[in-house]
């Protein structure tokens, strides 16, 4: 199976659109993790080009609250419907079994004992202030940490949050989570 772990980071804020929808924000860069290639990748607005047979090619695409917005947002930028591709999105299913959503640090930190480089709002600011490079790596980091999680539930059937002093268990079934879905994708280009 095929899996694209991947995170998105924007170049522009809710605030800077005047609306919640993730589609009225603008791509500064989509970074990969490919299980084929066990290699990761960058994609700045220019180079989505080659990402698309990348994805198009894909079984799963996992992201940690990508469903909601990393999704929708690149859906926009790709000229068919990437939601025909089967998706797994860390954080809905850690709010299937919590019954609330948990940021990806505080994640990464109960479970993995690390945490992300940096926040999303600091990446707006290096790429408004011409920091490329930072921002990518700050994105890089991120897939890597969700391909981390992911690995750590598949093979652990949970994930871990810190409660005031405690660390708990977030119980996942991952189960079904490589069964191979057919989708009617949408390719750009011909095969």
């Amino acid at each position: 199976m095929r899996k694209i772990t991947f995170d998105i980071e924007t170049s522009n804020l809710f605030q800077d659109v005047g609306s919640n929808d993730p589609a009225k924000l603008a791509l500064s860069v989509v970074c990969i993790h490919d299980s084929e290639t066990d290699k990761y990748s960058s994609y700045l607005e220019e180079d989505l080009g080659k990402l698309w047979p990348i994805l198009e090619k894909t079984d799963m695409l996992i992201g940690y609250n990508s469903d909601h917005f990393d999704i929708p947002l690149l859906d926009k930028y790709y000229p068919g419907d990437l939601t025909k591709i089967k998706s797994l999105d860390l954080l809905k299913e850690i709010r299937a079994s919590l019954g609330r959503r948990i940021k990806l640090d505080d994640i990464a930190e109960a479970t993995l004992g690390k945490n992300k480089t940096a926040h999303g709002l600091e990446a707006v600011v290096w790429w408004r202030n011409g920091e490329k490079d930072k921002v990518v790596k700050y994105c890089l980091e991120d897939v890597k940490i969700t391909k981390e999680l992911y690995e750590y539930a598949v093979k652990n059937g949970h994930v871990k949050y810190r409660e005031g002093t405690f660390i708990k268990d977030i119980k996942l079934d991952p189960t079904n989570w490589e069964t191979l879905v057919h989708s009617s994708m949408t390719h750009t280009l011909p095969f």
